[in-house]
């Protein structure tokens, strides 16, 4: 199954804040080569990018506009004419024109990648998938954060990683690997 010509390609906080050792233990540390290839091929197909930059309003975020973590990393830099959404939450959807500027562009399909996989990825590809939009999330081009439950029991990062997959899975989003997405992009 290959991407309508006018699918997007998301990429969601690949932010220097989220390098800060406060952030914890992190699984898959090649997920922003992944966002790299993607943002190439894509970007070689002429095909929609957007970016999505979490301006947090949080005293303790390293994500506040005004400190240099609110920065993209390298690899996820933004070029002339794609379009950046700067959101306040996890959704890229609230408080945005995201779903305006989807529509008007006749955008119906959404490829996640980015940065948290069980917070900033799967809220908007929740979202998404409720609002009408078919929705891929690119496994190996996210990435979180190990956690501690409400009962103190830690979860590593890969663990946390790989059952938010498995919640997106068949339900709101098909799960792809880059190498599968740069391949049917190509297409």
């Amino acid at each position: 199954m290959s991407f309508s010509p006018r699918a997007a390609l998301m990429v969601i906080d690949v932010q220097e804040g989220l390098d800060e050792p406060r952030c914890g233990a992190r699984n898959n540390p090649n997920a922003e080569e992944r966002i790299a290839d993607l943002l190439a091929a894509w970007r070689a197909a002429g095909r929609p990018v957007i970016h999505v930059q979490h301006a947090s309003l949080r005293p303790q975020s390293p994500l506040r506009e005004e400190l240099p973590g609110h920065a993209f990393k390298p690899e996820a830099l933004p070029v002339a004419g794609e379009p950046v959404f700067k959101k306040h939450v996890n959704s890229a959807f609230i408080g945005t024109g995201l779903e305006s500027h989807l529509r008007g562009e006749g955008i119906e399909e959404l490829v996640l990648a980015g940065l948290t996989t069980d917070q900033c990825v799967s809220t908007p590809a929740r979202m998404a998938a409720n609002l009408g939009f078919k929705v891929t999330v690119v496994e190996d081009a996210t990435a979180t954060f190990e956690r501690t439950g409400h009962d103190g029991i830690h979860y590593g990062a890969e663990l946390m990683h790989r059952v938010e997959l498995a919640s997106l899975h068949g339900e709101f989003a098909r799960i792809r690997s880059a190498r599968e997405v740069i391949a049917e992009a190509s297409a």
